[in-house]
């Protein structure tokens, strides 16, 4: 096969994120429904139809939080060549909130994914949790191997070998059996697809890796036979049924019957986008799994160019998309990051360096047509025309923005956190933490083309949810840009005490009457808030929802801000961001008949991060969770239960300092690198949590946070430390 240049890759890269993401929101609406209902309701389903039946363009959905959050058992251990069935595991169970992300937690025995849940918790490991013999032939040979899988073929561009070993390892985790054939098929079909485009030899090299007698290779042959006599996809849709529909299969959605589907629009579809998906969202079953797969392969296959010949399929998702997952920070994403993160990785596995554009920024607008979620809002209550196109310019693609036809200014903005026309989903919950914070630095980079016919004006803002219920916005002060000039626009993020922001936007003002324009050519944020978190009365139930909750009960009926409740096991309540890496993170801690209770730092995830807790037995401990539980260091410490003793973990590279009542406990050096970043939380074991409030800091700005939040005599807390 032929060597791909980044850029080649990348085009492709990007085309099947986008390829993945229109499928969901495309097959998403009509999930469940019969090929009869939507065929006699739409006809033919050719573009989306969420507004048609009173659902979002975008959701939170299985098919997306899986694919991109299980692919990060490589970041997590290693970037390894081959990943194992018990890594993958593992990382379910850091990124799964049970319950609520990204599974369909449909009960043991009904879902194969609860089910392999349910086995990992209890200590089995994969690949047993997803085994025949463990779980069964009905539940191990559902369709969640399949829809899971797309980003091990795309950090595999070209070795069909890798990319199907891979996932076959992922899939093991929750299937077995011809799940696994199926995941592989695709998976292989997928690489392949990064330098072969001709369907017939496509199917051929996925062939290659199923064995030739199982049923996935017979469905194969049965429906490239029938494509040769029948040229109707709707007589093939009908043989598709009789031969193996779900009456056939068992369970509440087999892989068999849906991954036919996918090679049926595919062949019929003849490498057309539209018409391939259009085939495989008008056919029913799981819609928006299989028109998820199959808009990656097409993606892939055809690069950005296909995607791009479907504007109105193209355009109004902006690119983005949410992960549901224990990393909350990282839940409002879009395709061309997610894109920018999986090239990352594949490089990183090979030993190769990649430069993320422009110095990594957040927003780089590296791809053409990139939006990274921006779209355009009334800029002070009117209604402008803005227009937003990705561009080339001189430092790569850029964001050019045209707007203040008639002197009305404009405004862009893009969602940081959940948006306020966010509709929960009763399927799949959406857990999630801001990911711009007050006191946070934000830089951009913007231009005036010489053609405009005076100076711009331009301001960034900022929009959060008040105590009250409303919305507050912030702006910075205006930067005039005259034509021909680049200005750098810096910002220290300006917003009331804890308020969750939701939005970051620019607002554009023009001295001319007619059409001007601007390019963004990046927009980035950096350092660690300082910030304190407390719940004010009335405060409304937003404020509840920028915590991951992976906690039994948040009781918050009670006086104090965070009273947690953990049944079995260990519970966090989880805050901010993977990329925070020095800092100062205290609490007043309470507990309550609890094994252990305290603030956890670095936090990635549910079993990745370090905590200090106060453990029953009357002990003070230093713990490093990691797959495992390792106790850094204990003390005694006199626990009364009447008592809130104030706590404070303080990271700086390899350094963590340890303080009860601002008297240091622990001081050491833990050379463990993959804990170098994450976020802050509160952890809890079998009992109960009370606290007041947390406070973070960046280390520069700390005093002794601890002892500010509930301030004690030194000689006290010495006596209490033994």
């Amino acid at each position: 096969m032929v060597d791909l240049s980044c850029e080649e890759y990348l085009d492709k890269l990007y085309a099947g994120v986008l390829g993945k993401i229109i499928g969901v929101y495309m097959g998403r609406p009509v999930e469940g429904w019969t090929y009869e209902k939507i065929s006699k309701t739409f006809g033919e389903i050719t573009t989306y139809v969420y507004e048609r039946v009173g659902q979002p363009l975008v959701v939170a959905d299985d098919d997306i939080s899986g694919t991109f959050t299980f692919i990060r058992a490589l970041e997590d251990y290693g970037y390894p060549s081959d990943i194992l069935p018990a890594q993958v595991g593992q990382t379910w169970l850091n990124y799964l909130v049970e319950g609520k992300t990204i599974l369909w937690w449909g009960g043991r025995g009904n879902s194969t994914e609860h089910t392999a849940y349910l086995n990992l918790k209890e200590g089995v490991n994969a690949p047993e949790s997803g085994s025949l013999a463990r779980n069964g032939s009905t539940t191990a040979n559902q369709i969640g191997a399949m829809i899971f899988i797309d980003a091990w073929a795309m950090v595999s561009p070209g070795d069909p070998a890798k990319a199907s070993a891979r996932a076959r390892a992922a899939a093991s985790v929750s299937h077995d059996d011809e799940a696994l054939n199926a995941a592989a098929f695709i998976a292989a079909i997928e690489a392949a697809a990064f330098n072969v485009s001709d369907i017939d030899e496509l199917i051929d090299i996925a062939l290659a890796y199923v064995p030739s007698d199982s049923a996935i290779a017979s469905i194969v042959s049965e429906l490239r036979s029938l494509r040769k006599q029948e040229p109707n996809w709707r007589a093939a849709r009908v043989w598709l049924d009789e031969a193996h529909g779900y009456h056939r299969y068992p369970g509440s959605c087999h892989v068999l019957p849906n991954f036919g589907l996918i090679l049926l629009s595919l062949l019929y579809g003849e490498g057309d986008f539209r018409k391939s998906m259009t085939i495989v969202n008008t056919s029913g079953w799981d819609t928006d799994c299989n028109a998820a797969n199959l808009g990656c392969l097409l993606g892939i296959r055809g690069g950005l160019r296909a995607i791009e010949s479907c504007p109105d399929l193209r355009f109004p998702p902006r690119d983005s998309m949410y992960i549901s997952s224990a990393d909350g920070g990282r839940a409002i994403t879009d395709a061309a990051r997610e894109a920018l993160s999986i090239a990352a990785t594949r490089y990183r596995m090979e030993g190769e360096s990649f430069e993320r554009p422009k110095g990594g920024a957040r927003f780089p607008f590296a791809f053409p047509g990139a939006l990274h979620g921006f779209h355009a809002v009334a800029a002070r209550e009117i209604d402008g025309d803005t227009h937003l196109e990705t561009i080339a310019a001189d430092r790569g693609n850029a964001l050019e923005i045209r707007f203040g036809d008639g002197g009305k200014p404009g405004a862009i903005s893009t969602p940081v956190f959940i948006p306020p026309d966010y509709k929960p989903q009763s399927s799949y919950d959406l857990q999630a933490s801001p990911s711009l914070y007050p006191g946070q630095r934000v830089v951009g980079r913007v231009f005036a083309p010489g053609d405009n016919r005076g100076s711009v004006k331009a301001r960034l803002f900022v929009g959060a949810y008040r105590a009250d219920g409303d919305i507050a916005r912030s702006f910075a002060e205006w930067t005039i840009v005259v034509p021909g000039e680049w200005r750098e626009l810096a910002w220290v993020v300006e917003v009331g005490s804890d308020y969750p922001i939701f939005e970051l936007g620019l607002e554009l003002e023009s001295s001319i009457s007619g059409e001007a324009r601007l390019i963004l050519d990046c927009l980035d944020w950096s350092g660690v808030p300082k910030i304190e978190w407390s719940r004010e009365k009335g405060r409304p139930s937003v404020w509840e929802h920028t915590w991951v909750q992976a906690v039994d009960q948040w009781s918050t009926q009670f006086p104090e801000s965070f009273r947690l409740s953990q049944n079995q096991g260990t519970g966090l309540l989880i805050q901010g961001m993977r990329e925070w890496r020095d800092y100062s993170v205290s609490a007043p801690i309470s507990i309550y008949g609890a094994k252990r209770a305290g603030i956890a730092a670095r936090v990635q995830g549910l079993r990745r991060y370090y905590s200090l807790v106060l453990a029953r037995g009357d002990r003070i401990q230093l713990i490093r969770e990691l797959d495992g539980t390792t106790v850094l260091g204990e003390s005694g410490l006199t626990i009364d239960e009447s008592k809130a003793y104030s706590l404070e973990l303080r990271v700086e590279g390899d350094r963590i300092i340890a303080s009860i009542e601002g008297l240091v406990v622990f001081d050491l050096i833990d050379p463990v690198s993959s804990l170098g970043t994450g976020a802050v939380g509160y952890v809890v074991e079998e009992g109960t949590l009370l606290s007041d409030c947390m406070a973070l800091a960046p280390l520069q700005s700390v005093g002794s946070l601890a002892s500010e939040l509930n301030p004690s005599n030194g000689k006290e807390a010495k006596e209490l430390v033994r």
